[in-house]
């Protein structure tokens, strides 16, 4: 959705009609997420227009064809497609996927908010009813659902909505219409059985969690540093490069970093904000710099820190570190020489290698060529 939402308000600004489908439950090995989204654009009551996805491939054809159902009546639908279906709609990969597919002027009056949310760097949820009770089907994303005499499912659903986005998690869940949730209340995980269930004394919501980006702060301004912020975005991350030194930290050389900052970097950090999704990586190799900033990355909550340099470097970084008094288990986080082994020699290549090493991480992959693995591809 984040990636969605400039083409979405470009298309609502001219009036043109358009159908948003949004991925609300996966079982198996399904290769999109929960909250994946596609949407189509309809020109004469045909698709003009596709972007982003729902399954990379394996049903878009059929949610297209769906989305012109869809507009004709104006009627939101649920979808599950499964490796049961025919060729030419089933998930070849398996599992099975959920798809709500709403029209554009039904439920996307939330786009201005989210978009400000997420201009913002803050996090937001997009609410969905995918089922219920008729009179609650209009009670769209993240508006405060007061209607009808139903605050306590409001106030429920808003409870939840702040609980999500504080966790980055989006979610599919089941109450009742006072507002209780159902035993079988749902996380990641949810079965697409659920998601099409439709009691009369019970709502289904999804809750599409659009977060604030994770940061990447690379420290050290060179020209390694500027290839790995252009991936760093790439790959959705607030990009903040930081360096002492005013001549090598303008934003002319970092035209894909969304801040440079200019500051020594264990100053730097001693006063940022550092999650458990923010990876710094350090690319100064000169002990001026490294070692202050590597003792306060190494005790911050980082889900990655790495260090660039050769082997003598790094062997010689450690030894600073330890009588800086940084303890073995400190140590032991710190990903030096920086990067997978791919035989990287231009910043390009090594920005690859890098990101590579920072997917595996935050992914809990095993940086393996896959052709040596075994069991699910998509975790």
């Amino acid at each position: 959705m984040r990636e969605l939402l400039p083409t979405l308000l470009a298309w609502r600004a001219a009036g043109e009609p358009f159908v948003l489908a949004t991925v609300v439950a996966a079982d198996g090995g399904g290769p999109r997420e929960l909250g994946a989204a596609m949407a189509v654009r309809m020109t004469g009551g045909v698709p003009g227009e596709v972007v982003g996805s729902v399954s990379g491939g394996c049903v878009e054809a059929a949610v297209i064809e769906a989305a012109a159902e869809v507009l004709a009546d104006g009627r939101p639908r649920l979808h599950t497609y499964g490796l049961e279906d025919s060729d030419a709609v089933g998930l070849t990969c398996g599992g099975t996927l959920s798809v709500f597919i709403e029209p554009g002027t039904a439920g996307t009056a939330h786009l201005d908010r989210v978009h400000h949310a997420v201009e913002r760097g803050a996090g937001a949820a997009v609410v969905t009813v995918t089922a219920g009770p008729p009179e609650l089907v209009g009670l769209h994303h993240g508006d405060v659902l007061r209607a009808n005499g139903y605050e306590a499912l409001a106030d429920a659903v808003a409870r939840d909505a702040d609980a999500l986005v504080d966790a980055g998690e989006s979610a599919l869940r089941r109450y009742r219409l006072d507002g209780c949730p159902e035993p079988a209340a749902l996380g990641a995980g949810a079965g697409s059985e659920i998601a099409a269930s439709g009691e009369p004394d019970t709502v289904t919501v999804f809750f599409n969690v659009i977060g604030a980006p994770p940061r990447m702060i690379i420290l050290g301004a060179l020209d390694y540093a500027a290839s790995l912020a252009t991936v760093g975005r790439f790959l959705g991350y607030w990009v903040t490069v930081c360096d002492a030194r005013p001549v090598f930290a303008t934003n002319e050389r970092f035209p894909n970093a969304h801040e440079v900052v200019v500051a020594w970097p264990h100053k730097y950090l001693a006063v940022t904000s550092i999650d458990a999704r923010t990876a710094i990586c350090v690319l100064t190799h000169d002990p001026k710099f490294d070692v202050p900033a590597l003792q306060i990355a190494l005790r911050s909550p980082a889900l990655y820190v790495g260090a660039m340099g050769s082997r003598r470097t790094c062997e010689d970084r450690e030894r600073r570190l330890r009588e800086a008094g940084v303890t073995e288990h400190e140590l032991a986080r710190l990903a030096a020489p920086i990067g997978l082994d791919l035989g990287a020699s231009t910043p390009a290549e090594t920005a690859v290698s890098i990101a590579a090493e920072l997917v595996a991480a935050r992914r809990r992959g095993s940086g393996e060529p896959l052709r040596r693995t075994r069991g699910r591809i998509h975790r």
